[in-house]
C-alpha cells in the first residue's frame, strides 16, 4: 500500500493494536494484539520490540505509517500522536492511511475477483462504518457510517467480499436478507499494521 523502502507501521484504532516493520520487499517483524482498551500502554512497547527484532536503527527508516481512523477516538488519537513524536524526533515523513483501506487489503486476490470488497468496520453505536472499493481496491464510493436498519440498502448489488470487524454483522444482515452473494474474507478482522506496511 506505501511506497517506501523500509517502513515502521503502526495502528491502534480499533480492536486491536499492531506495529510492523517492513524491509527489503516484506514485513520483517509484526506485533499484534487484540484488545478493546489497553493501546496507550502497548503501542510504544509494541514498537520497541518490533525494532528490537529488526535490528535496525530509527536512522534507517524511510517513514512511518499510521491508521488515520475510523476507529475509537482514543486508539485513534494515541496512534497518531505516537507516529507524528516518532517523526518528529526523527525527521521521517508520516503516512496516513485510512481503516478502511487497511481492513480491505485483507482480501486476497482471489477473494477479490469479480467482487466488490465492503470494509467494515464495528463503530460501537447502533451503526456500521463502511466503504465499498472495487477488487483492485480502488474506492467505489465514499465512506459512510451505516445506521444498522440501513445497512442492506447501502450496500451494492452484485458479488460482494466483505472484511473488517464488522464482517460478520454485515454477512449476518445479508443472509437474512436472502443473499447469497457474498463471502467473507478469511482474514477478515481489526486491522493490522501488516497490511498497513505492506
Amino acid at each position: 500500500m506505501v511506497p517506501a523502502r523500509t517502513l515502521l507501521a503502526l495502528d491502534a484504532a480499533g480492536a486491536s493494536c499492531s506495529v510492523a516493520l517492513w524491509s527489503g520487499g516484506r514485513v520483517v517483524a509484526r506485533r499484534f494484539s487484540a484488545m478493546a482498551r489497553g493501546q496507550s500502554e502497548r503501542l510504544v512497547p509494541m514498537v520497541g520490540a518490533v525494532m528490537a527484532e529488526w535490528g535496525g536503527a530509527f536512522s534507517d527508516l524511510d517513514a512511518i505509517a499510521v491508521t488515520t481512523g475510523p476507529g475509537g477516538f482514543t486508539g485513534v488519537r494515541i496512534g497518531l500522536a505516537t507516529a507524528r513524536g516518532l517523526a518528529l524526533a526523527r525527521g521521517l515523513p508520516v503516512i496516513g492511511i485510512t481503516t478502511f483501506e487497511v481492513v480491505a487489503a485483507a482480501a486476497d486476490p482471489a477473494e477479490r475477483a469479480g467482487r466488490q470488497v465492503v470494509a467494515a468496520i464495528d463503530s460501537k453505536r447502533a451503526a456500521v462504518f463502511l466503504q465499498v472499493f472495487d477488487g483492485d481496491l480502488v474506492a467505489a464510493g465514499p465512506p459512510a457510517e451505516v445506521p444498522a436498519a440501513d445497512l442492506l440498502s447501502a450496500l451494492p448489488p452484485g458479488p460482494l467480499v466483505l472484511t473488517g470487524d464488522a464482517a460478520v454483522q454485515v454477512s449476518d444482515a445479508l443472509a437474512a436478507a436472502g443473499r447469497a452473494d457474498f463471502v467473507v474474507a478469511a482474514a477478515a478482522g481489526p486491522a493490522d499494521a501488516a497490511l498497513l506496511a505492506a
